[in-house]
């Protein structure tokens, strides 16, 4: 898997594509300053690995690069307003959030809820364009894709576990289980997003899926080190916020040093299954995995 020297200068061509994008589909007239909230929450800010992701894998199965872009913003735009309703007093009650205030901060507790609202169904909007760049069929298989994502099964349920064990001590079964479905359900689903706009064939898109699952749980290991060791300049957010609000993470369950092995784990496993994908090209996938386990902030 060669090109790693290159990764700089892919990520930073993908990220501007992206960034485009978001810039041209996120309304800015939209009523009442829901537009401005809209554009505070996902634009200018975020490491957008979710979108770098979906790029990724539409490049190892050789994807249709219309149809990627839009998955790779709609990918975005459901994690950015799960952030913004995350933040809220009701949730996480956080104030700061990529080194600003939090969109219920700046706009009040409505308008935010209002903003993710609106982010969430603009996400399905984008994959659904009138025109005939995203066939029918792939449209309504990113749809399916997303939806399952960012749902019960995922992301919201996950996010739904995390509040009900504020205050409990989870067996790893557990916590694994939260996290897949709070933070690796929709890195998985960006994963199999990009693979669905090209063609793999069953052994390609299982390898790749079990790449989804062991770098989505890799990312929230690697999230519970970086709140014990990083101050909050650095990570753009509070820092020690889930000792602060008694939440369980790898780093209360396993301790520091046994954490980061299990992240190192957890990356192999990611090589493993590209090297197990027999996709010719699979070196952005392969980057990827090694920004989001030695990433700092």
């Amino acid at each position: 898997m060669s090109g790693a020297t290159d990764f700089p200068a892919w990520s930073a061509a993908a990220l501007d594509r992206v960034e485009g994008a978001l810039d041209r589909l996120v309304p800015a007239d939209a009523p009442a300053q829901l537009g401005e909230a809209m554009r505070y929450g996902v634009l200018e800010g975020g490491k957008r690995v979710r979108a770098l992701l979906v790029l990724a894998a539409a490049e190892a199965v050789r994807g249709q690069e219309a149809a990627a872009l839009r998955a790779a913003c709609a990918v975005e735009l459901i994690h950015a307003y799960s952030l913004i309703h995350d933040d809220m007093p009701c949730m996480d009650n956080d104030v700061l959030r990529r080194g600003k205030p939090t969109v219920h901060v700046r706009y009040g507790e409505a308008l935010a809820m209002l903003a993710g609202d609106a982010m969430q169904g603009l996400a399905f909007e984008v994959l659904t364009p009138d025109t005939a760049e995203v066939p029918a069929a792939l449209q309504a298989r990113l749809c399916a894709l997303l939806a399952r994502a960012a749902g019960h099964a995922g992301m919201a349920g996950g996010q739904a576990i995390d509040l009900a064990s504020v205050g409990r001590a989870l067996g790893e079964a557990e916590l694994r289980h939260m996290h897949r479905c709070k933070t690796g359900a929709l890195l998985h689903g960006s994963v199999m997003m990009g693979a669905a706009c090209g063609a793999a064939d069953s052994a390609a898109l299982a390898a790749l899926s079990d790449y989804g699952w062991a770098i989505g749980l890799a990312f929230q290991v690697v999230d519970d080190i970086l709140d014990v060791t990083q101050a909050s300049e650095t990570l753009g957010k509070t820092a020690g916020k889930d000792a602060q609000d008694n939440k369980p993470t790898y780093v209360s369950l396993m301790g520091l040093e046994a954490a980061r092995r299990h992240a190192g784990e957890l990356h192999e496993q990611a090589r493993a299954a590209l090297v197990r994908s027999g996709l010719a090209d699979t070196r952005w996938l392969d980057a990827l995995a090694s920004r989001i386990v030695n990433r700092e902030h």
